[in-house]
């Protein structure tokens, strides 16, 4: 059963926000009262998944926590002879994300690491999803991570990349941030809740802006590139090889 968020009510100092067992225990309901949009960007991931996987190729769910996007693929994925591959580097995520892969009735393979996204090999690939998962991967790292993909994507391939965002416009993002924290407020986040969870996570998640990513996505080399979902300072972009 989901459990309720209630990790921030408490003033105080905060330590910095990690993937443990608490926060696995309430991951669902923590990501879907805080991303705007999440339940509608996983399940385009199901729709993207049905177009551009290849036959005999390999998926790619990177920094898969529960693994929605993971069963949204497995659910749509309509090409012959293809698996999936499911990475976290949380026990926790694991864990938990292994008990849902074993209680889904599709017969789409899946294979579940407990790994450093940055030390798996992508090979022979038809698709990619870094979904909310890059803007925890430190900055010097990620450009080598973005070509890793490229390079083991096959040719039409896509790169699925979802990410909270910040805005080169003061004013703009002072607004994105406003709004975004009220759309936590709607969802029964207190102030106090809000204030703590930032605190916990300003050091560990670091976002950055569209155009930061562009120019990471086209100097890898993709030839298509393109936001498709945006809801205040959360975005998703595809790119094609």
């Amino acid at each position: 059963m989901q459990q309720k968020d209630t990790l921030f009510q408490h003033e105080g100092p905060v330590a910095d926000f990690v993937f443990d067992d608490k926060v696995a225990d309430v991951f669902t309901d923590m990501i879907n009262r805080s991303v705007p949009g999440y339940a509608s960007i996983i399940t385009q991931i199901g729709t993207l998944a049905e177009r551009y996987v290849q036959p005999e190729s390999v998926c790619y769910d990177l920094g898969c926590s529960l693994g929605a996007a993971t069963l949204s693929m497995r659910h749509h994925i309509k090409a012959g002879g293809c698996r999936i591959v499911a990475v976290d580097n949380s026990p926790a995520m694991v864990a938990r994300c292994q008990a849902v892969m074993d209680q889904d009735q599709s017969d789409v393979p899946v294979e579940l690491r407990c790994a450093d996204i940055l030390d798996v090999t992508i090979g022979n690939a038809s698709l990619v999803v870094l979904n909310f998962t890059l803007q925890f991967v430190p900055l010097v790292r990620r450009d080598a991570l973005i070509r890793k993909i490229f390079g083991g994507l096959r040719p039409g391939g896509m790169l699925i990349l979802s990410e909270k965002i910040h805005f080169e416009d003061a004013a703009l993002n002072a607004l994105f941030i406003d709004l975004h924290h009220r759309f936590k407020e709607q969802n029964g986040y207190t102030r106090t809740e809000i204030s703590q969870k930032r605190a916990a996570i300003e050091n560990v998640l670091v976002p950055e802006t569209l155009r930061v990513h562009e120019q990471r996505i086209r100097s890898a080399g993709f030839s298509s590139y393109a936001v498709w979902f945006q809801c205040f300072n959360f975005a998703s972009m595809v790119a094609v090889k």
